[in-house]
């Protein structure tokens, strides 16, 4: 019989410069700490599968390959030693984030666990298209995504997601609000910290320094920020960073764009880092632009942009698209700036505004630092999901 209650089973990489990492982590430290030890399963950086020490008190992780020329043989591959791994263990609890883990334990769950857990951050019937343009048109396999997302969100005895679009949206397909938790993304303030607010007054001859830090999938409008550094600059010197994980053909898209555009000089392009690297990019900013674009993912699905959490504990202000789901976060012209979602001129519009206001800039930035303290934090929301896993009937461990 295994030691740990818990199973924390995920189709992802960890550790990884990524929002899903930093949520996995944040959320397995928590569980650990109330429970006791939990087995973290976590996809293998390498064609080798392997077993962990603790990675962090009292959360052992394990790593399995998932080995494949596309996304389902890795997934099918992984699956299997899935299955492997576990032969002759029975949780009172696992914990899911996608159908690529969770469908054969869903369609197994009394013979892997008492209690299924699925956490809904994203669901590939929406999503994958954004990452393999041809799955818009594969009915056939859409109907089987869907089918499998159906399939374990009927088994699941609690469902846990971050965002109030995202509840509102598995309530349509049929999930009851009763099963439904919305615990949103927290910000670990000891890394995020606050510099001073932005300087009440800017010289004629500054550069302005744009940033975007963040994956770059199509639905987060990184061109559009792209698009906006060149109106920016028609009117003062500006430049913009952008700061994360791509594939080559975005990379050279957004590139090419610039030169199109003719600031190609004022565009840099950054490999994701450490957190604590990035927090000096983010302070050395002037503004953070969070350009979401109007699509399903975002505005159906649903989804609770870290990016913008992790800016506003900085005392950098932010300008981010006006969606539901950046609404959820706070109130616009007092924790962040809401600029019309999909329009370049919106987001150049918004940035002329805080550099000509700098009392607005220096208010929103404090004002946001205290909205993450009181509402986003990692404790906060492993709080939450504590108390979730409590009104299951998971009892806290016995600490002496």
């Amino acid at each position: 019989m295994n030691k740990s209650k818990i199973a924390y089973i995920c189709f992802d990489t960890i550790p990884a410069p990524k929002g899903a990492a930093i949520h996995i982590t944040a959320f397995t430290v928590a569980l650990a700490a109330a429970f006791g030890e939990i087995q973290l399963v976590t996809v293998s950086p390498t064609v080798e599968s392997e077993n962990l020490d603790e990675i962090s008190p009292q959360v052992m992780q394990t790593m399995l390959a998932a080995v494949g020329d596309n996304l389902i043989e890795r997934i099918l591959y992984f699956r299997h030693l899935l299955r492997v791994w576990l032969q002759s263990q029975r949780f009172e609890v696992v914990h899911i984030r996608s159908i690529y883990e969770g469908f054969p334990i869903a369609l197994n769950k009394q013979q892997y666990c008492d209690r299924l857990i699925f956490e809904v951050n994203g669901l590939p019937s929406i999503e994958l298209k954004y990452r393999y343009p041809a799955v818009a048109e594969d009915r056939e396999l859409l109907h089987k995504l869907h089918s499998q997302e159906q399939i374990c969100l009927a088994a699941a005895d609690l469902i846990i997601t971050p965002s109030g679009v995202t509840s509102e949206y598995l309530q349509s397909r049929g999930v009851a609000v009763e099963k439904i938790r919305v615990i949103p993304n927290g910000v670990d303030l000891d890394v995020f910290t606050y510099h001073n607010a932005p300087q009440a007054d800017i010289p004629d001859d500054h550069v302005l320094n744009m940033l975007y830090f963040g994956i770059l999938s199509p639905w987060q409008g990184v061109n559009l920020a792209v698009e906006a550094l060149g109106l920016v600059n028609r009117d003062f010197p500006a430049c913009l960073t952008v700061i994360g994980q791509g594939r080559d053909e975005q990379i050279k898209a957004l590139k090419h764009l610039a030169f199109k555009l003719g600031v190609a000089d004022k565009l840099t392009i950054l490999e994701p880092m450490l957190q604590t690297q990035l927090v000096e990019y983010i302070h050395a900013s002037d503004v953070i632009l969070a350009p979401l674009t109007p699509n399903d993912r975002n505005l159906v699905q649903g989804c609770c942009p870290l990016k913008i959490l992790e800016g506003m504990a900085t005392g950098t202000p932010v300008i981010a698209s006006d969606l539901p789901v950046v609404r959820e976060l706070g109130q616009d012209g007092v924790d962040f700036l809401l600029v019309k979602s999909g329009s370049a001129k919106a987001i150049k519009d918004g940035v002329l505004r805080l550099r000509s206001d700098r009392q607005l800039a220096s208010q929103l930035a404090i004002n946001a630092r205290r909205r993450v303290e009181e509402y986003y934090t990692w404790k906060r929301a492993g709080d939450a999901l504590t108390a979730a896993y409590c009104e299951l009937g998971i009892k806290r461990a016995i600490t002496v």
